[in-house]
């Protein structure tokens, strides 16, 4: 298992757990947040704890899977807002002490799909 696995997972539990503390060890001070498709950036540890620790609602997370390598981790996680529920794909960049220097995170929309293929795949 990488350090910077270790790293994020911390991440996500702390974020769950509201422990901000926690979640600010997680990153390197000049980290940078990028969010492509609302084309939004944030640049520093302190502006992005509070952008997540000022996320409205009554939010919760799980992780569904992690991809790891040094250096590089990725996660899909499930993410839910009252009745909303929605996956997120993380991609997490890691500096020489192990914390998270990078970010990208993309929220796709679920879709249905066309009907050509219904009799290829099952819907879950």
């Amino acid at each position: 298992m990488t350090e910077l696995r270790k790293t994020v997972e911390t991440f996500w539990a702390s974020a769950e757990a509201r422990d901000w503390e926690t979640f600010a060890g997680t990153l390197a001070a000049d980290v940078v947040y990028t969010a492509p498709q609302s084309r939004e950036r944030v640049r520093g540890r302190e502006r992005y704890v509070r952008f997540n620790r000022e996320y409205p609602g009554d939010w919760h997370l799980r992780i569904e899977r992690i991809v790891a390598e040094p250096g590089q981790v990725v996660t899909w996680i499930h993410f839910a807002v009252g009745l909303e529920e929605m996956y997120g794909i993380s991609f997490f960049t890691g500096d020489e002490s192990g914390r998270i220097s990078a970010i990208a995170d993309f929220w796709p929309e679920p879709y249905e799909p066309p009907q050509w293929r219904d009799h290829l795949a099952e819907r879950y």
